[in-house]
């Protein structure tokens, strides 16, 4: 019986790493798109009715089911890519990582609205956050170009 050699098991497992990472990255966009967009619903609800609850529980699930844990293993199998990869010398992961930091203080910030918004502040107007809603994807096009056309 032939065992596969080691560069190859290692060239599968860099393949599953990638894969994963792409498709958690996917949810987190996903949901960093519905979540400002959840807000501004919310705050066009009547504040204390059944309508202004269950855009709290829309939006604690949202955060807790897909947001933040595909935020976590983004970076968990981002981190390992980078690794395997040896990259952590090139100038697009540095900017790269520059993006997906600011993201996740953006996600953070998001989060924290949230809390805001369930106690009854509305310190952010419906336009605003339909502007911050463009933060996901103008970042994430930056990302997508850095990865694939790797400038620097």
């Amino acid at each position: 019986m032939n065992l596969p050699s080691l560069g190859y098991v290692l060239d599968v497992t860099y393949q599953w790493i990638k894969a994963g990472h792409l498709i958690f990255v996917i949810f987190w966009i996903a949901g960093l798109f519905m979540l400002p967009r959840y807000y501004v619903y919310h705050q066009e609800s009547p504040p204390g009715s059944a309508e202004e609850r269950r855009w709290i529980d829309r939006e604690r699930k949202l955060r807790n089911i897909i947001l933040t844990p595909s935020m976590i293993l983004v970076w968990i199998f981002g981190i390992t890519l980078a690794t395997v990869g040896h990259w952590w010398a090139s100038g697009w992961l540095s900017l790269k990582l520059l993006l997906v930091l600011g993201l996740s203080g953006y996600h953070g910030y998001m989060v924290g609205y949230g809390r805001k918004l369930a106690n009854g502040q509305r310190p952010v107007s419906g336009k605003a956050l339909r502007l911050m809603n463009e933060v996901p994807g103008i970042a994430t096009a930056a990302i997508v170009i850095l990865v694939i056309v790797k400038p620097f």
